[in-house]
This record gives structure tokens, sequence and C-alpha cells, in this order.
């Protein structure tokens, strides 16, 4: 694993999930649309996507526990514990469905949204869930290979999206991604095919998180965690001590 990471930027771990917890996921999702809709008006952010035909759902904790079953489970942390080392909190968890006639959003790093270069070391990384069979052709995410090893946005290629490759995996697996791989959304040219991902965004707990998960997780979803959840959440009263993270193991 730790040299598919070194030389890929991302490893695939298939068929992580049973027929069960991947219909539990699938039918959580669906949920989490509609709500969506019911609450923000569309599933549509402009600021990232084309049109309409990708679905962006956000905050996925707050909407079912099987969300924060998925951020928890040992496979997925182990996987992140590999590439953050052991102190690290969950900065967000979005989905992003791609149906027919969906386009790619602009090329990025993730490690590049929430921090300065240069990037000589990894500080983030994402856990994707993929809920349906993935690959090119339905839009898979596309990953510019190699680009995990860029110290800057400068040495980001001008042709950058036409070297990306698409992801494959079949559903129910995880594919786990370092933060300073470059990467964009697929183009969905299906006729007939959902694509249904999610991301678990992981940083080392010394950087702020994308979500301020004290203010957006309700109250009943925060009183349900135990102690661990809540650290990984970055909700225990010492943040990213050391002395929290020691608190935490007892």
């Amino acid at each position: 694993m730790q040299q598919q990471f070194r030389e890929n930027g991302f490893c695939v771990f298939p068929n992580a999930l049973s027929k069960l917890e991947l219909d539990r996921a699938r039918d959580a999702l669906d949920r989490g649309v509609e709500i969506t809709r019911k609450i923000m008006g569309s599933t549509h952010l402009k600021m990232l996507d084309p049109n309409e035909a990708n679905i962006r759902v956000n905050n996925l904790p707050a909407i079912d526990p099987v969300f924060i079953e998925l951020l928890t489970r040992p496979d997925a942390t182990k996987a992140v514990e590999a590439l953050l080392g052991p102190h690290f909190i969950v900065s967000n968890f979005t989905a992003n469905i791609a149906l027919p006639g969906s386009g790619s959003m602009n090329i990025h790093s993730d490690q590049a949204l929430v921090m300065p270069p240069p990037w000589p070391h990894i500080f983030a990384m994402n856990i994707i869930w993929c809920l349906d069979d993935v690959h090119e052709a339905n839009g898979a995410t596309r990953y510019l290979p190699g680009s995990h090893r860029y110290q800057s946005s400068e040495e980001v290629p001008a042709d950058a999206m036409e070297r990306t490759v698409a992801f494959e995996a079949p559903a129910g697996s995880f594919i786990a991604m370092e933060g300073r791989l470059w990467h964009t959304s697929g183009k969905n040219v299906t006729s007939d095919e959902r694509r249904r991902m999610m991301f678990a965004y992981y940083s080392s707990d010394f950087i702020r998180q994308q979500m301020n998960w004290g203010f957006t997780l309700p109250a009943e979803v925060q009183a349900g965690m135990d102690q661990k959840t809540r650290a990984l959440f970055g909700l225990m009263p010492t943040g990213n001590t050391r002395i929290g993270a020691a608190m935490t193991a007892l």
C-alpha cells in the first residue's frame, strides 16, 4: 500500500462494502439529495459544476448515521493513518453524483485548498467511496498522473486536463487519494448511468477544518458520538494538542 501511494498518489481498495452496507449508503444518500433540495432549493453548485447534471450533497454526517460509520471504519482510517500519521481529523464529507450529461469541474488539488505551497509533505487526503461502478464513461474522478509530486501550482502543465486519467473501481470500493494529487470530476457521457461518489476529506489536525462541525452538526448527532468520534471531528475541548490526542486513547 505504501509503495502504491508513493508511486501513484492513490490506492484502490476494491469491494470494501457488503451489499447491505452499500444499500444503506445508497438509500441514505438518496435521502440526502431530497433533504438538500428541500433546504437549499437546488443540488447544483454553480461555482463548481457547469450544469445541473452534477448533484452535490454537503454535510453528510448530519444526514444519516451510516456516514459517520463510514468515516470511522477501521479499513478507511487505517489508510488515512498510513498517509497522515495518527493525528488526523475529518475536514469535510460530501457527495458528487454525476448524471448523464454532467461536465467536469476545474482541476485542483485538495491540499492546495487548505494550505499554501510548497507541499513537500502530505497533510490532507480523501477516502472516496464508490457507490456505483465508476469508469471513464460515467464520469469517474480523473487524476493527473505524477502530480502528487508537485511542490506548487506552477508545476501544473497547461494541458493538465487532457493528461488526466479516470479512476476505475467496482461499486462498494473506496479509493484512498492523497491531497496533493491534482484531479477533477469526469464527464458522464452515458445515456442511463448514474455515478455516485462520496468524498471523505481528512487532514492533519493542525489544519483548520473545512466544516465547523460544532456549528453544522445537529446537537443530537453530536450527543450520539463517543469520545473517539468526537475527537475525529475536532469536537474535544483540547482541539489539536498532543494532550488531546492522548486523552482520546484512554
